[in-house]
This record gives structure tokens, sequence and C-alpha cells, in this order.
């Protein structure tokens, strides 16, 4: 739910315990509570959670509105907290791995287009799990990946025999990419 002034009214006095707490320590607070609240449109009270943080940009309030009966730390935890970091997956699919180039004239070719998107994601998951768990970029986006390791300047050599790919010797992650690629050449 949107953040409003009498929503703030509810919660400043919570915000304003953060502050002095934060100002003393030093360190973010942090803090989930709950209240019944209605909205001049809503024919009656519902239950309202908040997660409240402050730290040195200041408040950080978040507000849901649910009719689930569970402790407000779980359903703001376990429940809403999975739910974006789902959404931020869709959104990662969408944006970094291409999953919205949707553009030609034929459903067949848009449908493929979208699965080759999610084949991406899959895979990038799948590098994520078996071959970057221990180096910097365990918990790096696709489009971090991508970037940062994937995209590297190299050279084909083609002979009757074999092919050859010459990787740029001064890449910058070279240690995490010699990792990685031994990560994925073990059985």
């Amino acid at each position: 739910m949107a953040r409003n002034a009498r929503l703030q009214g509810h919660v400043a006095h919570w915000e304003h315990a953060m502050e002095q707490a934060f100002h003393d320590t030093g360190s973010k607070q942090r803090m989930i509570r709950q209240f019944s609240y209605a909205a001049k449109s809503w024919d009656r009270e519902r239950r309202l959670i908040t997660r409240l943080e402050f730290g040195a940009q200041g408040t950080n309030p978040r507000f849901i509105v649910t009719n689930l009966d569970r402790s407000a730390e779980e359903l703001y935890d376990d429940l809403y907290c999975q739910r974006g970091e789902a959404e931020n997956r869709i959104k990662e699919t969408q944006l970094d791995l291409f999953g919205t180039r949707a553009s030609c004239h034929r459903f067949l070719a848009n449908w493929l287009r979208i699965l080759f998107s999610a084949l991406a994601y899959t895979l990038m998951q799948r590098l994520r799990e078996l071959a970057l768990a221990t180096t910097d970029l365990a918990k790096a986006t696709a489009a971090t990946i991508r970037v940062r390791l994937l995209k590297i300047g190299a050279a084909v050599i083609r002979n009757t025999r074999r092919i050859r790919v010459l990787l740029a010797s001064h890449h910058p992650l070279r240690d995490t990419y010699l990792i990685a690629a031994n990560a994925l050449a073990s059985p």
C-alpha cells in the first residue's frame, strides 16, 4: 500500500524511537509492526503490517494490507519479501535477458524468443549455483554476470582439425572465469 499522511501519522512514534536508537548506536534500525486501518473508501478496518527502517538515508517504511492470520514478522519476511524476490527474477528475465523482445508479426517467432529468454535465465541460474557459488558473483544479477564475466573479447582461429577460441588475457575477472570454467568442466 502506498504511503500517505494518515499512515505516516500511525507510525510516526515508532519512527521517532528508531531515529533516536540510530543516533545512539549508529546502526540501521528495523521494526515490523501491525495496526488496524481503514481508508476513507473502505467499508471496514483492515489489518496493516508495516516494516519500518531508519538508517543514514532516513526512514524507509513499507505498508501491507492483509487478511492472513500469521505473525507480522512471518508475513513480511517469509511471504511478502519472497514475493518481491520472485518479481525481481521476472524483471531480470525481461530486462537483463531480453524477455520482452516479442516484436515479430508471427506468434511462433515471438514464442521462440520468449523461450530463449527462459532458457537463458535457467542457464544463468545454473551457472550461479554450480560455478559461481564460491565467488563474488554468487548473488549477482544476470546482467552483471553477462557484462562483467561473459562478455569477453576473443579471437577465433580455425584450421582443418580444430577451432580454437583465444580469450583476452587481461580480463579483470580472469580468476573468477577460471573457477567457473573448472567447476563446469568437472564431472
